[in-house]
This record gives structure tokens, C-alpha cells and sequence, in this order.
């Protein structure tokens, strides 16, 4: 584990302080923080950083949302149960790059996709002609915000479930029965139990889609302003030869993704206690 997992990240620090582009393999010189001043300094690596950022808020919280409402619906019994869990998990086990050509392609496409043939149908109904907007240059950060919020609800679902299932049920059906209403039942019992939960999701989610890169670029190919940090690392070391400055952007993701891992570790070490007292 070490040698496949630590000595390339101790490499890539080192690498992340030269001055090293490989188109000049004659002017490697040792540069010392100047790759990470770049990071935060350059126009165009602050923008994928900003970019990052909104991509992750916004996928989490949506993502979390609509798991939260989702959980509670099939936390509830009903005929088929079974098969509509399995049915609400299958974007989350889709091969992302699939997944975002299938966004691409089957819904976006402005000539042949769902969501401008619908519009097409809707505009025969009432006999008027229905815009067919181009879904992804209108919106090409929100277009990655959806295939990601479509993949990554049923990862928060099944967490928030989970949390669900485990709240002890002869408290609540005691409150019921003292009066209390169903908002008041989520408001101050079901919430709170969930909170962990809700950490927890957040977290994890957030880990990963700080790293995600398929999706940007079978999108938008990090054009139109939605480089984020993964993908700009991609463009400084395959097209631009850049090493230094890649690996030094490369060690502020797993930087960050280490930062996020240590609380939501410290978030299941919690809930194990908790659910051994």
C-alpha cells in the first residue's frame, strides 16, 4: 500500500516544487512555493478552484434535498417497495462517463434530445412553435450540476435511509400518540436524529465530487467556464507539459480531500458509538 499509494504522492510533492515543463527538459529548476502561489494567484487556475467550489455546494445540497425526500418516501410501506429502492440506486451504479453521455446525448442534444422533444410535443398540443434552446451552452455549468445531482441523490438516499431506519420507532409512535403532528415528528425528532447522517453524506459526497473530472469533460470538455481543479490539472500536465504546476494543484485537492475524509471519519466514529451505547 505504500509503495502504490504514498511514494507517488510523496513524488508529486517533490515534483510540485520545480519549475519543470517538459517541452523545456533543459530549464528544470528548483522553484519552491512558486507552483502553489500560481494555484491561488493565476486567473485561470483561481477560477477552477471557484468553479470547484460552487460545483460541490450545489451538487451536495440539491443532492442531499432531494435524497432527504426520496428517503422519506421509501421509508414508508407500500406494494413493490423492494423494487422501487432498486429502481431509485441505478444512476448511482451507471459508469459516470455513460451517464454524462447519456446527459449529453439522449437529453441535451438541441436536435435529437429528450428534453427538446418534449418541448416539441408540447408545442403541438397548444399549436405553437417551441423553442429548442442548446440546454448546454445556455447552461454548461448547470448541465454538469444535473448529471451529477441525477447520480449522486441515490448515494445520499440510501445514507439518509439507513439513518431513517434506525430511529427508534416505540419514541416516535409515543409521541404520536401524545398529539404530536407529522412536521412536528420530522421537525423535532426525525431531524435531529438524522443530523449525523446528514454529515456524513455531505462529506463523502463532497470528497468525491471535489475529484470529479468524467463529467466535466464528456460535458463541456472544461470549456465555457466549468474547468474545475481536476480538469485544469488535466489541461496544465497533458496539453501544457507543466508538471510542476500540475502536481502542485494535485496536492491541493488531496489536501482538501484529506481535510473532508478526516470529518467525515470522525462523523462514523461517531455514529458507532452511538449506536453501541
Amino acid at each position: 500500500m505504500i509503495a502504490v499509494t504514498q511514494l507517488p504522492f510523496v513524488v508529486t510533492i517533490v515534483i510540485s516544487f520545480f519549475d519543470w515543463n517538459a517541452l523545456y527538459p533543459n530549464d528544470v529548476k528548483f522553484g519552491w512555493f512558486d507552483n502553489y502561489v500560481s494555484v491561488f494567484t493565476d486567473e485561470a487556475l483561481r477560477n477552477s478552484v471557484l468553479t470547484t467550489i460552487v460545483l460541490t455546494v450545489v451538487v451536495v445540497l440539491v443532492s442531499l434535498v432531494l435524497g432527504l425526500g426520496i428517503a422519506l418516501l421509501l421509508d414508508r410501506h407500500f406494494w413493490g417497495r423492494g423494487i422501487v429502492r432498486t429502481i431509485m440506486i441505478t444512476p448511482f451504479l451507471i459508469v459516470p462517463v455513460a451517464a454524462a453521455l447519456l446527459w449529453k446525448h439522449a437529453l441535451f442534444n438541441p436536435e435529437y434530445g429528450l428534453l427538446n422533444g418534449i418541448l416539441n410535443w408540447v408545442g403541438g398540443i397548444f399549436g405553437v412553435q417551441a423553442p429548442q434552446p442548446d440546454w448546454i451552452s445556455m447552461q454548461p455549468l448547470g448541465a454538469i450540476e444535473v448529471d451529477l445531482i441525477w447520480q449522486w441523490t441515490p448515494f445520499m438516499m440510501l445514507i439518509l435511509l439507513a439513518g431513517l431506519q434506525s430511529r427508534p420507532l416505540d419514541v416516535i409512535e409515543a409521541a404520536r400518540i401524545d398529539g404530536a403532528s407529522t412536521w412536528q415528528l420530522f421537525r423535532f425528532m426525525t431531524l435531529p436524529h438524522l443530523r449525523r447522517y446528514l454529515e456524513l453524506a455531505a462529506l463523502l459526497g463532497s470528497i468525491y465530487i471535489v475529484q470529479n473530472f468524467d463529467a466535466v469533460f464528456t460535458i463541456t470538455s472544461g470549456g465555457l467556464g466549468t474547468a474545475n481543479l481536476p480538469y485544469s490539472i488535466y489541461q496544465t500536465f497533458f496539453l501544457a507539459h507543466d508538471y510542476g504546476a500540475a502536481s502542485a494543484a494535485g496536492v491541493v485537492i488531496v489536501i482538501g480531500s484529506l481535510l473532508l475524509a478526516t470529518f467525515a471519519l470522525r462523523t462514523v466514529s461517531t455514529l458507532l458509538k452511538e449506536e453501541n451505547r
